[in-house]
C-alpha cells in the first residue's frame, strides 16, 4: 500500500486491511471510490491471504473531482488503478465497476460484511451510498466512512446522523479519520451511550463542514481543536476483533 498513489494513511491502511480480515459476517468487500487503488492494494491482499471472493470496487473514475485533486487536467484514474493492480499483482482479486455507485446497486442483490465509502464526499453523495448499500449489510458486518475527520460534510453528517444515532449499530470507533460501527440488529441498543458519547463529539464538526468545504481561518483553529477531542488512535487489534465479536439474534 505504500507504494500505491492515494490519500490513506498507514495507520488508516493497516485498519482497514483489519476490517477486511475479522468482520465477522459473511458476504462481500464493497469498496465505493477507488480512485488509484490505494485501499483496494490492502484490501484484495487480505482476500488474497485468507482465501476470500474478491474484493468488489466502483468508481466512475472521472476526473477532475472534489476529492481527487490530483486528476485535474487528466482524463481518468483509470489506467493509474489498473496499473497499481498489475503492479502489486493483486487483479485477479478485485471485481472492478467503472460505473457510479448508484448504477451498481440497481441489481445488488448480496449481502455485505464490510462497507468501505469513500466516493462522493458531499452529504447527498455520502448519503445515497450509505443509503443505498447499508440495507445490505449482513449482521455483524461493518461499515467504515473516510475522511469523517477531514473537512468534508458528507463523511461526518452520515456518520453522526444515520449511523451513530441508530440502534442498528452496535460498538463503534474512529482510527484517523476513518468512521466505523458494526452492523448489530440484534442488540445494538446495548451500545447506545457508547455512541451516543461518539455523536456527541463528532457532531460539534458538523457545522464547521456545513458548506461542503473545509474550514478556513478562525473556524479551521476550532475545527482543529475539537477534532482532537474526538478518539481515534489506532485499536489494538486482538481487543478491537474482541468488541466485535456477534452472534446474530434474528
Amino acid at each position: 500500500m505504500r507504494a500505491a498513489p492515494g490519500f490513506l494513511t498507514e495507520r488508516e491502511g493497516r485498519f482497514l486491511a483489519l476490517l477486511a480480515a475479522a468482520a465477522p459476517a459473511r458476504g462481500d468487500v464493497l469498496e465505493i471510490g477507488t480512485f488509484k487503488g490505494k485501499s483496494i492494494v490492502g484490501l484484495a491482499a487480505v482476500a488474497r491471504r485468507q482465501g476470500l471472493p474478491p474484493i468488489v470496487t466502483v468508481d466512475p473514475h472521472t476526473a477532475p473531482s472534489q476529492t481527487d485533486p490530483d486528476l485535474e487536467g487528466q482524463a481518468s484514474s483509470w489506467d493509474a488503478f489498473q496499473a497499481t493492480l498489475a503492479g502489486a499483482a493483486l487483479s485477479t482479486f478485485v471485481e472492478a465497476h467503472r460505473g457510479y455507485s448508484r448504477d451498481l446497486a440497481r441489481d445488488w442483490r448480496r449481502p455485505i460484511r464490510l462497507l468501505w465509502i469513500d466516493g462522493d464526499h458531499t452529504y447527498a453523495g455520502t448519503s445515497e451510498d450509505f443509503t443505498l448499500f447499508g440495507p445490505h449489510l449482513a449482521p455483524g458486518g461493518i461499515v467504515a466512512m473516510h475522511d469523517v475527520l477531514h473537512g468534508y460534510d458528507g463523511p461526518v453528517r452520515v456518520f453522526v446522523e444515520n449511523v451513530l444515532a441508530s440502534d442498528d449499530f452496535g460498538p463503534a470507533g474512529v482510527c484517523g479519520s476513518i468512521g466505523w460501527a458494526q452492523y448489530r440488529p440484534g442488540d445494538g441498543a446495548s451500545h447506545r451511550r457508547e455512541r451516543a458519547d461518539l455523536a456527541r463529539r463528532a457532531s460539534r464538526l458538523v457545522p464547521l463542514v456545513r458548506k461542503g468545504r473545509p474550514p478556513t481561518g478562525l473556524k479551521r483553529l476550532l475545527y482543529q481543536l475539537l477534532r482532537a477531542t474526538v478518539p481515534h488512535a489506532a485499536p489494538d487489534p486482538a481487543e478491537w476483533a474482541a468488541r466485535v465479536v456477534y452472534l446474530d439474534h434474528a
